[in-house]
């Protein structure tokens, strides 16, 4: 993976640029290469060794058959973090952050149970017995549901990580997350403090440039590991038609094969 990651191609895309230096967080140090024009800049070095650690990591996640939740609410990163996603199968949050998503699992688990019973409710024709003014309440609880819920409506347990676009901000999804043990990777700006997450990338993350780049690194490792799910789940499958025809030659073999009897034996005595 790490070969796949160019310098330069983080340097394009901006992903160096910090906050300014009065806005900084002392622990986010190590990963500061120099300030210039009162703005911190990252060691992109530091970043590209990063997301190759962190990329490993949620290969296996994915390889192990564990969803990986991505967050992100601000502007920038909404649509890019819900495309890359997307295309990973993996479900996300890029609209207000459900208190309870991860502690109160059961309860957010009740509400996609909801969704799915409105949506069944149409298409046995449940939904049209009702009056015009309960209907106008079901479908607005039903957009609002998917607006918020919609995105996870395949996740049926906890996920096996979180991926989170900007801690300072999404730090309530940050500390329920923290609760549960669940592994966090981020990408963390020089205002944050990268104590609170297990897989720190530092990166800008508020261009939406940068977020596209590290979010497009991320979500092909996590294809990368779906797909070696896949192989493996294939293999067995493979292997057996293999083993069938080998044991069916060898059965025609042994059918094949002279029937020396007793008195032949003599004979040849």
């Amino acid at each position: 993976m790490a070969n796949n990651i160019e310098v330069k191609e983080l340097l394009d895309a901006g992903v160096h640029f910090g906050h300014l230096t009065r806005r900084w967080d002392p622990n986010m140090a190590p990963y500061i290469y120099m300030e210039r024009n009162g703005i911190h800049i990252i060691n992109l070095y530091k970043t590209a060794a990063k997301i190759d650690e962190a990329s490993e990591a949620l290969k296996k996640i994915a390889a192990s058959g564990r969803k990986i939740l991505f967050v992100a609410t601000k502007k920038q990163a909404k649509e890019i973090v819900a495309e890359k996603a997307a295309k990973a199968n993996q479900p996300y949050i890029t609209e207000r952050w459900p208190g309870g998503m991860l502690t109160n699992f059961v309860t957010i688990r009740k509400a996609v149970k909801k969704m799915a019973a409105i949506d069944r409710m149409k298409k046995d024709g449940t939904f049209n017995t009702l009056s015009k003014k309960e209907r106008l309440q079901v479908d607005r609880l039903r957009a609002k549901l998917e607006k918020n819920l919609g995105s996870i409506s395949d996740m049926t347990r906890l996920p096996g990580a979180l991926f989170v676009v900007d801690i300072t901000r999404e730090h309530i999804a940050v500390k329920e997350a923290q609760k549960l043990n669940i592994p966090i990777f981020a990408m963390v700006d020089t205002n944050s403090d990268p104590r609170q997450v297990q897989y720190v990338i530092p990166a800008n993350d508020d261009a939406s440039k940068s977020i596209d780049k590290v979010m497009t690194y991320v979500s092909d490792a996590v294809i990368e590991g779906l797909n070696e799910r896949k192989a493996t789940k294939e293999a067995p499958k493979k292997e057996a038609p293999a083993k069938t025809e080998a044991l069916a030659a060898k059965t025609e073999a042994k059918a094949e094969a002279p029937v020396v009897t007793e008195a032949a034996k003599q004979e040849e005595e």
